[in-house]
């Protein structure tokens, strides 16, 4: 059998997912200068290329993996998965790590290394998950994997890009009619064009006619191939393995690892769900590695396996938009393009493909589950969108100039159970998961497993991995320790007291 590189839908798939890893780009940028003071020579001299290498050996491993896979299954329909700069890590490192430790130095390149050390471990941590990736795939049930990935896509991805499209109507409404035509149809647009294509050219055109995109600055000779080569790193980290700010924030680094290892491993079961079966071991391998080569050239960010497979497979792409999205990215971390292109295409035309992205794997959570089961993944929902409110309700207060902290979690006893969100939030994925677990586990009257989740949930709580936090000037941020959460450990304790007590009730039961 013969599979192409390129399937004429790689180039919707490829819009979709270089759309998304710009942002994470433009993240980075803005969010190492204002929050860690990093130099330009330093970001984009160092950091986006390391980010690059990482990117494009992923990309180009996933889009091979997937052509083995559709080879020896004969079949022409096998989408690689997507692949790039964890989000999560990058929000936790900057906020959580690296900035603290640029604000008690006043050093940008001590924050960087220690972000750099953090990325490594992190990437460690995920190449030890892949070892029992496959046993924790097989005693989780799908619906917990797919409740998560759904509360993510119909908060973090749909809401956010919703809300960006519909903050700006004129230039974003039109170019989603197209990719709603496109995807939800199936109607093909003349000679053939991409759905995504054509949204990102009208909503270019219409940005430019309407005035949105500001015309002074379109041509700066200094954004211009100003190319840059990766720069090994490796070195810098060495003298500060022993750091006190590496013992610090050591309960920061190792939660994060293990939680890009179950996110992977949602990412997976929902390939798997898609038509896709991947082995857990080399995914999770690889998704490893490439955080450890990000790191070693010079990069504080992890990569992932993404969200968001079953939504490229709909769209038509294969194995070739992993390859140009590797490239892409490579190409505007090394020139440092980002600017121009920011300065051309607007956002706004091309993220209708992100907000369908999401709608597809919210439906995904509910029809590849089974149809009883439908109430589980509806409990895996919550945990993700207390997360999501507690981000609306921290970016308001910032806006407003005051915090949490500043004005203390009682102001909102009244209003809001702000104790409850920011303790369903802390660890959401785990939880997410839990509850999800506990939920299948009851609905098919298996007292034993559902008591067994809930003592893990207890412990996570008792050590502070889930529920746990502390109200901080620079925000909510996790406690780690004995008794951490005790009282949510308690509460899961009489979960499972009551499951044990129901499991041998019902075996009772049946033995008279």
């Amino acid at each position: 059998m013969t599979y192409p590189f390129f399937a004429r839908k790689d180039i919707d798939g490829f819009f979709g997912l270089a759309i998304d890893n710009l942002v994470q780009l433009i993240l980075i940028v803005s969010l190492c200068k204002m929050l860690c003071g990093m130099p330009d020579e330093l970001i984009f001299g160092v950091i986006l290329p390391g980010a690059a290498i990482s990117i494009l050996s992923g990309n180009f491993y996933y889009s091979w993996q997937a052509r083995r896979l559709a080879i020896s299954l004969q079949r022409d329909d096998v989408t690689a998965l997507p692949y790039g700069i964890n989000t999560v890590s990058l929000f936790a490192f900057i906020f959580f790590i690296m900035a603290p430790v640029y604000d008690d130095t006043r050093d940008p390149y001590m924050a960087w290394k220690i972000g750099m050390i953090a990325c490594f471990l992190s990437g460690i941590v995920e190449m030890l998950g892949a070892l029992i990736g496959s046993w924790l795939r097989r005693v989780t049930p799908r619906a917990a994997l797919l409740s998560t990935l759904a509360g993510i896509a119909i908060t973090f991805i749909s809401m956010d890009f919703a809300f960006k499209i519909f903050d700006k109507p004129i230039i974003a409404l039109f170019p989603l009619a197209f990719i709603l035509v496109q995807y939800f149809s199936k109607v093909r647009f003349p000679l053939g064009l991409p759905g995504g294509l054509i949204a990102i050219g009208i909503g270019t055109g219409l940005a430019w006619i309407m005035g949105y995109m500001d015309n002074t600055s379109i041509v700066n000779k200094d954004d211009f191939f100003h190319f840059t080569p990766p720069l090994f790193c490796g070195g810098s980290m060495i003298n500060l393995i022993q750091s006190k700010y590496l013992l610090q924030y050591i309960s920061i680094i190792i939660p994060m690892g293990v939680f890009n290892v179950v996110g992977s491993l949602q990412n997976l079961e929902s390939a798997e769900a898609a038509g896709d079966k991947y082995d857990t071991f080399p995914s999770l391998l690889t998704n490893g590695i490439g955080s450890v080569i990000a790191s070693l050239f010079g990069s504080c960010f992890p990569t992932t396996i993404y969200i968001g497979h079953p939504g490229w497979k709909a769209i038509g792409a294969r194995t070739g938009y992993s390859i140009l999205n590797g490239l892409f990215v490579t190409i505007i971390c090394l020139s440092g393009f980002i600017t121009v292109i920011l300065k051309i295409v607007p956002l706004e035309a091309g993220i209708g493909i992100l907000l369908w992205i999401g709608v597809v794997i919210v439906a995904q959570a509910f029809q590849e589950t089974p149809k009883h089961h439908a109430m589980a993944v509806a409990m895996g929902l919550f945990p993700a969108i207390a997360a999501w409110g507690l981000l609306m309700v921290e970016s308001t207060l910032r806006s407003a100039e005051t915090t949490l902290f500043m004005i203390g979690k009682d102001a909102f006893t009244n209003n809001l159970a702000i104790h409850g969100m920011i303790s369903l939030e802390r660890g959401f994925i785990f939880t997410s998961m839990i509850l999800a677990s506990i939920s299948v586990f009851l609905i098919e009257k298996n007292f034993l497993m559902a008591c067994i989740w809930s003592l893990g949930a207890a412990f996570l709580s008792f050590v502070g991995v889930i529920h746990a936090y502390e109200l901080t000037p620079k925000g909510v941020v996790s406690v780690f320790g004995c008794g951490a959460a005790s009282d949510f450990a308690i509460g899961y304790c009489s979960f499972a007291i009551l499951f044990i007590a129901m499991h041998f009730y019902i075996h009772g039961n049946e033995q008279n």
